[in-house]
């Protein structure tokens, strides 16, 4: 029934749990694991107004300091995949792992399109309910989008 299951983690206790509950799942269906990380790229750069561009051969230092938050939460990223792996492998299931930049809600609906996957189990963030209003959040993005089932564990 759950033969291919996609797992979102960050690195919270939700994620973990979800990460759990597809493990009992995986064992029980002899089901495949694909875990999936996505970061954001985006860095919000503040400039001066009173100080006009001025035009240079290398970039400007707020610029190669945005690059080099992109790589770090790119590393994180791959840590958080690489941990959840070791944990999935502990447990003798076969993993893949799938790291994406972009809007997390866009790219595990896009990876569970393409992947053709039973089920997606994700954590529950516990946002405030006035920024979810705002915002909303990525496993209610998720759960109304996906081409399968999603699990959210809280």
């Amino acid at each position: 029934m759950f033969n291919n299951i996609l797992v979102a983690v960050d690195g919270s206790d939700h994620s973990k749990k979800a990460l759990n509950h597809a493990l009992e799942l995986a064992k029980k269906f002899d089901g495949k694991i694909t875990l999936i990380h996505v970061f954001s790229g985006v860095v919000p750069l503040a400039t001066a107004v009173e100080t006009p561009p001025t035009p240079t051969l290398t970039p400007p230092a707020s610029t190669a300091l945005a690059e080099e938050i992109v790589e770090e939460t790119k590393r994180r990223g791959k840590r958080i995949l690489d941990e959840a792996e070791r944990v999935v492998e502990e447990h003798g299931i076969l993993v893949e792992k799938v790291l994406r930049e972009g809007d997390a809600v866009k790219e595990i609906v896009a990876v569970a399109q393409e992947g053709k996957f039973d089920l997606i189990v994700m954590g529950h963030r516990g946002i405030s309910k006035l920024k979810e209003l705002f915002l909303g959040s990525v496993s209610e993005g998720v759960s109304h989008k996906a081409p399968c089932p999603v699990l959210i564990v809280k």
